[in-house]
Parts: structure tokens; C-alpha cells; sequence
């Protein structure tokens, strides 16, 4: 999948949680089929089935009825970048700004479809920065914010 992308290849939210939960379930078990995608998102098999249909029309995934998904090589490049980026947004929402697992996980969904390739990308290298090292001390400084509502005592003091 190009930056290219023809405008009739743009996927919905929807489309791009279905395709989300395929590479999950397909990196988890090696083989997906309607059934898993629809308990792992709670849906219904009918609303499976409709979107199965749409992302194959598309080009994005191979699924004939009754039998297993698959990915084409466009679809599991989508997949891969869409998973890329929920996966950064909610080491961002944890590790970052300190929320739990689920409503990190849960926001990240909302998130991840919102933003702009370019906000995305700079957010991914500013986690990537700030997990590179031991945790700086501004970011210690902000959990300590977070939890008292004061600014921790500065250990440098500037020079006057």
C-alpha cells in the first residue's frame, strides 16, 4: 500500500478495526476465520460476512464463504501499518502518559483512525525517543505531577 492510494481504496474506522483484528488473530493463530473475527470484536457472523465481503471487493483480504481469511499483499500491508500505529498510540496513552491497559487499548482504537500519516509518524518517533533511554526526567517529573498535582523539586538549579 502507497501513499498513492486511490480514493476508492480508503477503508472506513470499521473496515480498518476488521483488518486490525485479522492480523491480530492471523499473528495469534495462524489462520482466522469468520467466526474468530466476529467473537474477538463482538459482532455478529452477518456483520463479518458484509465486511469480509467489502474488504475482498477491495482487494485487501481473500475470503471465500465458509472458508479462512487471508490477506492479500495490500490488505496485509495495511494491516501491518494499522496494527504499527495502534500499537504505538497505546504504549504512548501507557508508558508515556501513565493510563492503564484497557483504556489505553481503548482509546488507541479511537485514536489510531483520526490522525494524519504525518502526526502519526511524529508521534511514533517521539515514543520511539522517549523509550530509548532510561525514563528522562521530565517524564518523571510529569508522573509525579500526576499523581501529587506539584512539580517535583528540580535537581539542577540554573545558574543565575
Amino acid at each position: 500500500m502507497t501513499d498513492k492510494t486511490k480514493k476508492y481504496d480508503k477503508l472506513s474506522s470499521n473496515m480498518e478495526d476488521y483488518l486490525e483484528t485479522v492480523i491480530v488473530l492471523k499473528q495469534k493463530d495462524g489462520v482466522v476465520r469468520a467466526k474468530d473475527i466476529s467473537e474477538l470484536m463482538n459482532v455478529t457472523k452477518a456483520s463479518v460476512s458484509c465486511a469480509l465481503k467489502t474488504l475482498s471487493r477491495k482487494g485487501f483480504v481473500l475470503h471465500e464463504k465458509y472458508g479462512h481469511v487471508d490477506f492479500t499483499p495490500k490488505g496485509e500491508e495495511l494491516a501491518n501499518k494499522i496494527k504499527k500505529r495502534h500499537d504505538m498510540l497505546t504504549k504512548f496513552l501507557k508508558n508515556i502518559l501513565g493510563l492503564d491497559n484497557k483504556l489505553s487499548e481503548k482509546d488507541a482504537c479511537k485514536i489510531e483512525h483520526a490522525l494524519s500519516t504525518k502526526t502519526s509518524k511524529r508521534l511514533a518517533k517521539f515514543v520511539e525517543f522517549v523509550q530509548s533511554s532510561e525514563t528522562p526526567e521530565w517524564l518523571k517529573g510529569f508522573n509525579f505531577y500526576i499523581k501529587t498535582g506539584k512539580r517535583s523539586e528540580c535537581k539542577y538549579k540554573r545558574k543565575k
